[in-house]
């Protein structure tokens, strides 16, 4: 984002030198926390990926959405998360400004894709519920790999655009700050945030939606059997839970990237170092959002805790693990 002189000089402030201070037991705690947290996105995403392109059962369209995503966020994990991690522990380490031109460049295309994946699981959703039949047909593997290689490549394309149409002399590659103007923090605050995020929103509104039409058919033709009362508590029941799951998805989603996009677009309007500091915080939380993926976006799935003990138990490298059944009925 753009930064005025003042908060380029509360930058260099506190960069003092290109070795850094010596870490001290009391950031121990913290270093930990770090590295758990580093661990937890490589391999939460890396455990979603090996189960899905090693269990054929698991090569669906709506899977290799998710795969897309894992992708996306075990590159994270491993490419950005140790270098925002490492600069927001410690500023006086300094970066090249071929290295950082790279972080800036994975970092804003990582992101991006992980923000449009989760867009496109959510229309994928909507899809599947309301037009069941013609996404069996039209739906197909092949076409998912289409798509999410061209949002791959638009998205690289995108943010390379986009940040080398702000190299300027005034950025700071000591800092590792790449200044974006105005306009393109506006039309990137509408691309990468606005429009994906009302994507997520009103899909999932409307499979909400289509889940309790359903689930209010199968009542009134459940009712006509002598067990007709327990089976409507099952699947009232089972609506309550599909509400639910739907909203830890779209909250823990929101709440990872509304606090980051609402500072980076303010930073260009409100021009202090304590805006400054929030946007640094709040950058935090976006790629948090890559640790969070795989759990709700993967652990709520049978066939991922299967696939985990699978792996753990190494029964993958047997002859014809492919093959293993992998999809369990949920009790």
């Amino acid at each position: 984002m753009n930064f005025t002189n003042n908060q380029v000089e509360y930058v260099n402030s506190s960069t003092l030198s290109c070795s850094g201070a010596s870490p001290t037991p009391a950031d121990v705690p913290l270093y930990m926390t770090v590295a758990a947290v580093i661990s937890v996105t490589v391999c939460g995403n890396l455990l979603v990926i090996v189960s899905i392109c090693h269990f054929k059962q698991l090569h669906t369209p709506t899977n290799f959405l998710l795969l897309s995503l894992a992708v996306a966020d075990f590159l994270v994990g491993v490419a950005v998360m140790p270098v925002h991690f490492a600069l927001l522990l410690n500023p006086n380490w300094c970066f090249g400004a071929i290295y950082c031109i790279i972080c800036n460049v994975a970092s804003f295309h990582l992101t991006c894709v992980s923000i449009y994946n989760v867009a496109f699981i959510a229309v994928d959703r909507y899809f599947a519920l309301s037009n069941p039949f013609l996404y069996c047909t039209k739906m197909r593997v092949n076409l998912t790999l289409r798509i999410l290689s061209i949002l791959w490549l638009c998205t690289f394309i995108y943010n390379v655009v986009l940040l080398f149409s702000n190299m300027t002399e005034n950025n700071k590659f000591s800092e590792c700050i790449i200044s974006i103007n105005k306009i393109w923090t506006i039309f990137d605050f509408i691309i990468v945030f606005i429009m994906p995020c009302m994507t997520i929103i009103v899909m999932y509104l409307k499979v909400f939606a289509i889940a309790r039409r359903h689930a209010n058919k199968i009542n009134c033709a459940r009712q006509q059997h002598s067990k007709g009362t327990k089976l409507k508590n099952f699947s009232m029941a089972s609506e309550r839970k599909a509400a639910k799951t739907l909203g830890i998805l779209v909250a823990v989603f929101l709440l990872c990237l509304i606090p980051f996009y609402i500072s980076a677009f303010l930073i260009v309007y409100i021009r202090k170092p304590s805006v400054y500091l929030v946007f640094l915080n709040t950058t935090t939380l976006i790629y948090l959002n890559s640790t969070i993926n795989p759990i709700i976006y993967a652990l709520f799935y049978p066939w991922f805790q299967k696939s985990i003990k699978l792996i753990l138990t190494l029964r993958i490298c047997t002859s014809q693990s492919s093959l293993m059944n992998v999809l369990v009925k949920e009790t």
